[in-house]
């Protein structure tokens, strides 16, 4: 076996020369606002992949405490890590994997109470007879494909909605699995535009087969826990509110598209300092590539961040948020992102080493602008926040940010 090592190994430090500040205070609005929006629904708090980047260990006991009894995860590991922090704070709570898990773990579920995902019949099939092997039950959720077309039941065409109908049939009379609910998931929530909303949308058909299957499955008296809504459909779309709604990506303050505002706040924050200061001379040029040069002098700072921490090679030009003691100054950065480091033009600006910089979240805009800048989504700038970042709970009384 290789020998474990994960940056979550290394020490346990008072100071960081980079870090993420979690905003639990931001979270709990968050949520609590999401949930006004659907007040008779069952809330789902998706905290898979580390809660997208925040830190699950700083996130999960916040939402316990605000209510939340339910989570919902990608893998088994993340399953027992979730469990493991709902013991500590002595809390109870649903925690349900969304992805597929390999049928010899059932034990593994079973005892730590977790509800797995069935991604087709083969697959429940199989779980079934891991678990009597393993003299245990296991709890699950079905998924249905009403147009995702990733995992589950397919439930797309009149003769596939017929079909589900008899595999999802099968699936609960299965002896060591105890069915207790069924999903899906919608494609395109995020992205209908304010006139497709109004006609026959990908979410809207997507959501009518699903109901044909609830339906006909409740006309034989198989009653199970559903939902289907997303982030963006929680409040596109909250009429399709089930027994439960899945928050992820407008939990933690971010868009999942252009098309939506939710009033959210940003939950996390990247942090840094200014390590170095020195004179660009004209026409020298800065870092990998020699990609940024001047025809008159610059005084240019180095940050001890760079894309191995999460701040992408793409974000070259964003400007940073650096505080000095005279007040907060924007800098944009320069040459190429490098692996640990990189620089921003401070030319002007009253700027000292160990100055603080907020790299993005002193603006509500900047997860968008980085996401535009790299051609991608907002979850993915969260996400790929590295894990030697170290996530820090915001003390509100000693932050940069104020009351």
């Amino acid at each position: 076996m290789l020998p474990k090592f994960l940056y979550s190994d290394f020490p346990s430090l008072p100071d960081h020369k980079a870090y993420a500040e979690i905003d639990t205070e931001n979270l709990i609005y968050n949520y609590k606002l999401l949930s006004a929006a659907v007040p008779d629904t069952r809330k789902i708090c998706t905290v898979k992949a580390d809660a997208y980047g925040h830190s699950a260990a700083i996130c999960v006991p916040a939402l316990l405490e605000a209510g939340c009894d339910f989570f919902a995860v990608s893998c088994i590991e993340e399953a027992i890590a979730i469990r493991q922090i709902c013991n500590a704070e002595k809390k109870t709570a649903d925690v349900l994997i969304l992805g597929y898990t390999l049928p010899a773990q059932a034990s593994l579920l079973a005892e730590h109470n977790v509800i797995q995902t069935v991604v087709s019949e083969e697959h429940a099939l199989s779980l079934d007879r891991k678990a009597k092997e393993q003299n245990c039950r296991v709890r699950c959720h079905i998924a249905l494909d009403t147009g995702m077309n990733r995992v589950g039941l397919s439930a797309q065409r009149k003769t596939d909605c017929e079909s589900a109908v008899r595999s999802v049939r099968a699936i609960c009379a299965l002896p060591s699995l105890v069915t207790e609910g069924m999903f899906t998931h919608f494609a395109k929530a995020d992205e209908d535009s304010a006139s497709v909303l109004k006609s026959d949308s990908h979410t809207k058909k997507q959501f009518a087969r699903f109901c044909e299957v609830k339906k006909a499955l409740e006309n034989e008296g198989i009653r199970l826990f559903c939902h289907a809504c997303n982030s963006a459909a929680t409040v596109r779309f909250p009429e399709f509110a089930l027994d439960g709604v899945r928050l992820g990506i407008l939990l933690y303050g971010a868009s999942p598209s252009e098309h939506i505002d939710a009033g959210v706040r940003p939950v996390l924050s990247l942090h840094t300092s200014v390590a170095h200061i020195h004179t660009l001379p004209s026409s020298e040029t800065v870092g990998y590539g020699g990609r940024y040069s001047s025809s008159e002098d610059r005084l240019i700072a180095t940050l001890p961040i760079g894309y191995a921490d999460g701040f992408q090679r793409a974000f070259q030009g964003f400007a940073v948020t650096v505080t000095t003691s005279e007040g907060n100054f924007r800098a944009p950065v320069v040459g190429s992102v490098c692996m640990d480091q990189c620089m921003i033009d401070v030319t002007g600006l009253p700027v000292r080493i160990g100055d603080h910089v907020t790299v993005f979240g002193s603006d509500p805009h900047d997860l968008s602008t980085l996401a535009r800048m790299a051609n991608t989504i907002e979850y993915e700038i969260l996400c790929l926040t590295s894990a030697r970042v170290p996530r820090i709970p915001r003390k509100r009384d000693n932050s940069i940010f104020g009351s």
